[in-house]
């Protein structure tokens, strides 16, 4: 029997981690000996690029697909026709980076029906959740921006990852205080937590504390490539 083809839909607030997550879902894939294709449909955030790997992503066999003008130094981008190809060629796995908000979301709109004729089981659409983010920081935020991208891309989100982190910063602390947060938010809105990720080290202490597994979905270790000076970019915005 042959594999269905997967597509992963990632989106979420800015800082949650989405492209980091993309690059990891699609290395992970290409490591399997996957036909894979990456997509970076993010139109609001053009600090984090997905096209800044674009060496890497050809040494792992990946096509990826980036905004026209990316990394360009311009600021405004559109979608390359090359879109299309995540559905009218045969790849086993599709990543799709999105922007990060409810408008950023939008871009996926003119996809919907593509998204639609998929093989039922082909599509999964993640929340990349990091609650040490202001716009992800309470139950209530995160419920609500959950909601709005739904709304504004025209998709169901299948399920929502736990990526809860303070970059270098990071402790055992965020997995644990994310794990707490979006448990509140399944048990509310229903949609299930399906990946805990983090680096090897501390989600192994994560997961050795006992947690419930329905909460924590797949465990997913990653590895670091999008490396930035967070405080810098934020001022950056003032």
């Amino acid at each position: 029997m042959l594999d269905v083809k997967k597509v992963y839909v990632l989106i979420g607030n800015y800082g949650s981690g989405k492209t980091e997550l993309a690059l990891n879902f699609a290395f992970q894939a290409a490591e399997q000996g996957k036909r894979t294709e990456l997509l970076d449909l993010d139109m609001v955030n053009t600090y984090f690029r997905l096209a800044e790997h674009g060496k890497l992503t050809e040494m792992k066999e990946i096509r990826l697909v980036s905004p026209n003008f990316s990394c360009s130094g311009i600021e405004t981008l559109s979608l390359p026709a090359e879109v299309a190809s995540a559905f009218d060629m045969d790849w086993d796995t599709v990543v799709f980076d999105v922007g990060g908000d409810a408008v950023g979301s939008t871009a996926l709109g003119r996809y919907h029906q593509d998204f639609m004729d998929l093989e039922e089981g082909a599509l999964e659409v993640l929340n990349v959740i990091n609650i040490r983010r202001p716009l992800s920081g309470t139950v209530e935020k995160i419920i609500r921006l959950q909601e709005e991208m739904q709304a504004h891309s025209r998709l169901k989100i299948s399920g929502m990852i736990n990526n809860t982190n303070l970059a270098e910063a990071t402790g055992p602390e965020e997995l644990r205080d994310g794990y707490e947060m979006i448990r509140q938010v399944s048990q509310l809105t229903g949609v299930p937590v399906l990946y805990t990720s983090g680096k090897k080290q501390l989600l192994d202490l994560f997961l050795a504390e006992g947690h419930d597994p329905k909460y924590i979905g797949r465990p997913m270790y990653i590895d670091t490539y999008m490396a930035r000076d967070w405080n810098s970019w934020i001022r950056s915005l003032d």
